[in-house]
């Protein structure tokens, strides 16, 4: 695959990414604020069911900003690999 082809590649790739990260930051974003009330909840009723709901919740939104984290480290490496190629691209000219 030549330059011009992985350039292209890259770029449908990083647009679909895009998308992506910005689902998974409205989805990080509700299931925070679910964690949250389920958190105030817990404190309010003091209850193993409660806890256990927060619990839940918690982990939920640290599951989707594990997602949130690795999309944009992938969508940073991608970045990086079209600017590598970008470089050879105009080196050879």
């Amino acid at each position: 695959m030549g330059i011009g082809e992985r350039l292209t590649a890259l770029s449908d790739e990083i647009g679909r990414l895009r998308t992506e990260i910005a689902i998974l930051e409205e989805q990080h974003a509700f299931v925070s604020e679910a964690a949250e009330d389920a958190r105030i909840r817990a404190l309010v009723s003091e209850t193993p069911l409660a806890d256990r709901e927060y619990r839940t919740a918690r982990e939920d939104a640290e599951r989707t900003q594990a997602s949130l984290s690795e999309a944009k480290e992938r969508l940073e490496r991608l970045r990086a690999e079209q600017d590598g190629l970008l470089e050879r691209m105009f080196e050879q000219r």
